[in-house]
């Protein structure tokens, strides 16, 4: 049986923004048919891209396609230290930095193009780290909520190894079993992996220390996923409730991808976690303007 194909490949470009004095690259996909619904911000993992989220391996399993056939922007950003910033930011930054970069340049953003509802961010692994220091970090955009996949907690095991560092077998360890991936997306790969800047590896460990903090200021929806494969992170029910415990958002969900690895967008299960994503941004628009329910406030009640 031959797989559905999806439409036409949207056409998407480069772009860099003024993270203030900053030049934050980028990849930027609109809707063809009028404004946006919304900005989605997509923020790679550690050692990785912005074209993480523009899979071209196989047809349709590209974020950017996905979001701007859907009537969304999407905004797929190198964090700071990564792209056309890295000569600026040979060592990268801090998160709490990273935050302030990038709120600049999304400010840059907002001033150039319609953002609809306002900003949605899907953010993998060491971006998750940036999505919820951002959303701590309120700097009264629009943000409507957080989707982010591949992070925990604490950490699977001991070894506490960066992505893009180590031996190959490291490197498998990060990806999870290769049957999760099409062939194409390790070739598709080289582009995309480069080192982990010195500030952002070096404060690695310190996650556990930051998070209680940061969590406590998020006041969005918050949807996190691991993929079944998930090797880096611990995701059984009690590290669940560590990491969703401190969270002051308004609701919290926690999803399983299955037949995937770490790094979901380059892999088969890419669209199926896409499509997920943009799911509860719906869900989110469609609760914007409404009071929390009474089982909405008793699920935030149960995590604590």
């Amino acid at each position: 049986m031959t797989a559905p194909q999806s439409a036409a490949p949207t056409r998407v470009r480069d772009i860099v923004l003024d993270g203030d004095g900053t030049p934050i690259s980028g990849l930027l996909a609109e809707p063809a048919d009028g404004p946006p619904r919304a900005v989605v911000v997509a923020l790679h993992g550690g050692g990785m891209r912005a074209g993480y989220f523009d899979n071209r391996a196989r047809p349709g399993l590209s974020l950017l396609d996905l979001g701007s056939a859907l009537g969304y922007t999407v905004l797929a950003l190198d964090r700071p230290g990564y792209g056309r910033s890295a000569a600026a930011l040979p060592t990268g930054q801090l998160l709490a930095d990273q935050s302030t970069t990038l709120h600049a340049a999304l400010a840059d953003f907002d001033r150039r193009y319609p953002t609809g509802a306002g900003h949605f961010v899907v953010a993998h692994s060491n971006g998750g780290k940036l999505a919820l220091a951002a959303a701590a970090d309120d700097r009264g955009e629009t943000l409507i909520g957080l989707d982010i996949s591949g992070l925990g907690l604490h950490h699977a095991d001991d070894l506490h190894r960066l992505p893009a560092t180590g031996s190959r077998g490291e490197w498998r360890r990060h990806w999870g079993a290769l049957r999760h991936y099409p062939p194409e997306a390790f070739h598709h790969s080289r582009s995309l992996v480069c080192p982990v800047p010195a500030l952002e590896a070096g404060e690695f460990p310190a996650w556990q220390t930051l998070y209680p903090a940061l969590a406590a200021r998020v006041r969005v929806p918050v949807r996190l996923t691991f993929a079944e494969d998930e090797q880096w992170w611990r995701h059984d029910d009690e590290a669940v409730r560590a990491l969703t415990r401190p969270l002051a958002a308004p609701t919290v969900r926690v999803d399983r991808q299955p037949a995937a690895g770490h790094n979901i967008s380059l892999g088969w299960a890419a669209r199926t976690y896409h499509l997920r994503a943009l799911a509860f941004l719906e869900e989110c628009l469609l609760t914007a303007t409404s009071p929390p329910s009474g089982a909405a406030a008793a699920e935030h009640r149960a995590r604590r």
